[in-house]
């Protein structure tokens, strides 16, 4: 509404009693000019049985305490006297018969009816929101710096509300100062978002002004990434505009909407629900044409969805095997790379026929060459560890797998170190690929892994070994190391906490038809350890504690 003056007071100080009162009174003359239309009585019906809506809504409106403080009251009485004044327009025009056209006034009647839609629903939302009763906090956390209007937008929870109240442009302006709000304390927005908020940033997601939908996808980002409202975005149904927004959005329309997806999908249930609602084929085509940002968000968006067991297949039968491997070889950024090592980790995990495909496209080449870094990836390896056992051992050889494992078992984290153990456990079925990994440095390097901090790593590590110690030259290789034994009998321990006892004793066993071994392991305390894990049952204590105790008393006979 165009600002003017009236009784000498500018529209801009009029009170919002002085509003409500000229609204009052122009209502029953709306009603009355319209009830004098003879042409186009579907639409002047309609008109009419809103028209008769608008005085319930200006009286709930006028009696909440807050009423007179608040600039949203005054602007939606504005907007509601602007569309009578636009009926009283209208229905004098088809009185007079002197419209352009019957097809430009029905356009123009049906428009009509849409803002009176408008009106009525933002009168109800405004006391919904209940903003009206925030009307006197001070919007304190607003750095003057932002330029912000505060008489206009007033405390935070007014400038929310904003954006489920008035038009389209008035919410775009509210947008922009939510942006600016949001990059000095994102922290205070947080804390005043409603659902209702949600629900009305995820409707703006499908507005038809593509400005509108990249400032809106910029505060959801936000939430998403904030891990406060995740929830609720979901279940407003902001999985559906994101998707398209990957799709065909522009550039940053397309990068935050990524990110939003990357930050929800990470609850198996929202991941499924991307996959349900056509969400993997974009993020596919993002991995090969997106930026480095928006490539990094697509590849853990799929990686997060590869954790979901039952989806696995449908991301194979989009494409997703050859994309990882591709972002594996040729990611921009390092963060593509190990994504798409936790993909492919998860897509291998339990289906044999995803492993073959793998193979098939070349996984464990790209995977092994992966691994030449200076800090191989738990990931990647934990990949290789669930292929190689279905690949011929020839092959691998041929590959360069036992240098990587050496190099993952010097250099890796622990987790690389475990996996690589766990790859050791799978391949050696033979005499021979025994032989081969004792000769490539391996075992010197799990004997080191037998204290570490983490169960799991030691009792990986002294599966790899007991099954290694199975021939002679690996047996004579541990016996080089002093602190083999020692760290073996340690893991004697019976505490339930230690799941390396069995292998443990099994590796002991091996060693036990050395002298020098046997008296090591009883210096070390082993008798006590394996009396009570032959009481506990544990396989092959009771054989290995005998054993030692005969040597014991040979010992002893000896000395006499």
């Amino acid at each position: 509404m165009r600002e003017g003056t009236e009784n000498g007071v500018s529209d801009e100080n009029r009170s919002a009693e002085d509003w409500l009162s000229h609204a009052q009174k122009l209502v029953p003359m709306a009603v009355d000019k319209a009830r004098e239309v003879k042409g186009f009585p579907g639409r002047w019906k309609v008109i009419i049985s809103k028209l008769e809506r608008i005085p319930s809504c200006l009286s709930d409106l006028s009696t909440h305490p807050c009423f007179s403080k608040n600039a949203l009251c005054k602007e939606q009485l504005q907007a509601v006297l602007k569309t009578l004044k636009e009926v009283i327009e209208l229905a004098d025009l088809c009185l007079k018969e002197k419209y352009e056209g019957k097809l430009k006034m029905q356009s123009d009647l049906d428009a009509l009816s849409g803002k009176l839609d408008l009106n009525l629903r933002d009168c109800g939302l405004l006391i919904k929101t209940g903003v009206l009763g925030e009307a006197t906090l001070p919007l304190s956390f607003v750095s003057s710096t932002l330029e912000l209007n505060t008489a206009t937008y007033g405390p935070l929870k007014e400038l929310l509300a904003r954006l489920q109240i008035g038009h389209l442009e008035a919410k775009h302006k509210a947008l922009d100062s939510l942006v600016e709000v949001m990059k000095e304390d994102e922290k205070s927005v947080l804390s005043v978002m409603g659902r209702s908020n949600v629900a009305a940033l995820v409707q703006l997601l499908t507005a038809t002004s593509p400005i509108i939908r990249q400032t809106t996808v910029t505060v959801i980002c936000s939430l998403a990434e904030s891990g406060s409202c995740e929830a609720w975005l979901v279940s407003e149904g902001v999985l559906p505009p994101l998707i398209r927004l990957v799709e065909s959005g522009n550039t940053v329309g397309k990068e935050k909407a990524t990110i939003s997806l990357q930050r929800l999908s990470m609850t198996a249930e929202t991941a499924r629900a991307i996959v349900g609602h056509g969400g993997v084929r974009p993020l596919i085509e993002m991995c090969q044409t997106g930026d480095s940002v928006s490539q990094a968000a697509a590849a853990s968006t799929l990686k997060n969805i590869s954790a979901v067991p039952e989806v696995r297949q449908i991301l194979a039968e989009e494409g997703i095997i050859k994309v990882t491997i591709d972002l594996l070889e040729h990611g921009i950024l390092l963060g593509s790379k190990e994504y798409a090592a936790e993909c492919l980790q998860n897509l291998t995990a339990g289906n044999e026929s995803l492993r073959r495909s793998v193979i098939a496209e070349g996984g464990i080449r790209s995977l092994l060459a992966y691994l030449d870094g200076p800090l191989p990836q738990e990931s990647a390896v934990g990949a290789l560890r669930n292929l190689v056992g279905s690949v011929p051992i020839e092959v691998l050889m041929s590959l360069g797998f036992l240098p990587r494992l050496v190099h993952v078992l010097k250099s890796g984290s622990l987790g690389a170190q475990t996996a690589a153990a766990a790859a050791i456990c799978r391949v050696c079925n033979s005499i021979e690929t025994k032989k081969l990994v004792g000769e490539a440095g391996c075992i010197t390097l799990l004997i080191k892994m037998l204290e570490a901090k983490s169960n799991n790593a030691r009792e990986t590590a002294s599966q790899a070994l007991s099954s290694l110690l199975t021939i002679s030259p690996n047996r004579r290789e541990v016996k080089k190391d002093d602190k083999s034994v020692p760290y073996l009998v340690q893991l004697l321990d019976p505490s339930p906490q230690n799941t390396a006892k069995k292998y443990a004793v099994s590796c002991l066993a091996l060693l036990s038809t050395s002298k020098k071994c046997k008296k090591l392991m009883i210096s070390y305390g082993a008798i006590g350890y394996l009396k009570k894990l032959s009481e506990m049952e544990t396989p092959g204590a009771k054989k290995l504690l005998e054993r030692l105790q005969r040597g014991r008393l040979r010992s002893l006979f000896s000395r006499k």
